[in-house]
């Protein structure tokens, strides 16, 4: 079907995040209908690269950027879509070039001309929708051999699934934005698992029983290979810390072994390989930050749920990291009181900041401090909304007795509080940025 005469609707990459905002970030209306209309106009029904959706509940930014640094390191010209972002929404669509280590966010001025062929396509997208169809048309511009797509909410009406895709990657799959997908894991998991529309290999990484019984149900209506990853041993260096992240590490190896025979590159050459892996960076996961004028020794995490919550008391753990301080906030659909009781019992008697997000979805601020304090002794105070609290709180932090790299104040809940500090830091957002 052509195209249809492209409209001009932004003159400059300010015009495009004006109409993000007015389409409001937390919008959610299900269908893949405007999706797929989008893609008919763009004439993207059958992109002219290969796609790698990447889905599941705790992982996904991990394993989608392994995959994009493990192609990088092969050669490949490689696109990658990632949510949500911490400063600005440029962050979500990035770019490498072969041999450049890092993927870096595509630049707002170069923008429009993608904006204003999805507005022309499909003027009724959601915001996530909108964000979705103008990554596939900038990498559709700039010649990306490999598309990496990290999926929102779910996956049967996720705007990603609305894209072919030559792999599928499932990392662990645990409760999750159960007021949209159903309040238990098998609605979740059948969800996700819907996100199986094709042959198309899939490859995951060990499930709770009910979510691997959905993965297999699909896979086997759509005559999908199901591939289960392999883990990466413990001399590997990784990029991205923790013990976690070996299993997403090796979701996104074996994701790379199914599509690198697509792209003509190598999936054997160990050496590239490791590379690739030593090299994935994303800001907010288990990001250590070293001291400055400004804040104390940082560790940076979005951990809320049990599942998240084990995994970075594990990695802290097989850091010898034991905070001198915790800073707390999250989204209230969030599964978050568990993890912050298992957190609590980890930490012992250091103090704790619930801190008040600036989001229609975040946890009520008394609620936090409560269940904080229902694990003795009650240490958690709340930080006063508005004004330069946060930043006042950090520049107190530089002078606890306590505080020290083996120590750091621990920053976690969510990646919506991690982004009010990129905002007042956001030098943090770069890989030299770790410490």
């Amino acid at each position: 079907m052509p195209m249809r005469e492209q409209t001009s609707f932004f003159d400059t990459g300010a015009d495009v995040v004006r109409h993000l905002e007015s389409l409001g970030l937390f919008h959610v209306d299900l269908g893949l209908a405007r999706m797929q209309r989008a893609l008919v106009g763009l004439g993207l029904t059958s992109p002219p690269y290969v796609t790698v959706q990447v889905l599941g509940t705790n992982g996904k930014g991990s394993t989608a950027a392994f995959l994009a640094s493990l192609a990088q390191s092969c050669g490949c010209r490689t696109g990658l879509y990632t949510s949500p972002h911490f400063v600005s929404p440029t962050e979500r669509i990035r770019i490498g070039e072969p041999g450049r280590d890092v993927l870096l966010p595509w630049p707002l001025e170069r923008w429009t001309q993608a904006a204003n062929a999805v507005m022309t396509a499909a003027p009724d997208l959601t915001y996530f929708e909108f964000l979705t169809a103008l990554a596939l048309r900038i990498f559709q511009q700039e010649g990306v051999e490999l598309a990496v797509l990290e999926a929102g909410l779910g996956g049967r009406h996720d705007a990603t699934s609305a894209a072919p895709a030559h792999c599928l990657c499932y990392g662990p799959i645990a409760m999750d934005h159960s007021d949209v997908l159903g309040p238990t894991l098998a609605d979740i998991a059948t969800d996700k698992a819907a996100a199986i529309r094709s042959p198309a290999p899939v490859c995951t990484i060990p499930q709770f029983p009910v979510a691997a019984a959905a993965l297999v149900s699909a896979a086997y209506q759509q005559q999908a290979e199901l591939v289960q990853a392999r883990h990466v041993a413990a001399d590997v260096s990784l990029g991205l810390a923790g013990p976690h992240q070996r299993a997403n590490a090796g979701l996104a190896l074996t994701a790379w072994g199914k599509v690198a025979p697509l792209l003509g590159r190598d999936s054997q050459d160990w050496a590239l390989l490791a590379r690739g892996l030593s090299r994935a960076f994303l800001p907010g996961r288990l990001q250590r930050v070293a001291s400055s004028a400004q804040y104390p020794p940082l560790l940076l995490d979005g951990a809320h749920n049990p599942h998240g919550m084990t995994a970075l008391i594990a990695a802290m753990r097989a850091q010898g990291v034991r905070p001198a301080g915790v800073v707390f906030s999250c989204l209230g659909d969030k599964d978050w009181r568990p993890g912050l009781r298992m957190l609590r019992t980890y930490t012992g008697t250091v103090p704790y900041v619930a801190v008040p997000l600036d989001n229609p979805r975040a946890a009520l601020i008394e609620d936090m401090v409560a269940a904080c304090n229902a694990v003795q002794p009650a240490t958690a105070v709340a930080l006063p909304k508005g004004g330069n609290a946060l930043n006042e709180l950090l520049l107190k932090a530089r002078a606890w007795p306590e505080i020290s790299p083996a120590r750091p104040l621990l920053i976690t809940g969510s990646l919506y509080l991690l982004s009010e500090i990129f905002a007042l830091h956001p030098r943090l957002l770069l890989p030299d940025a770790r410490a």
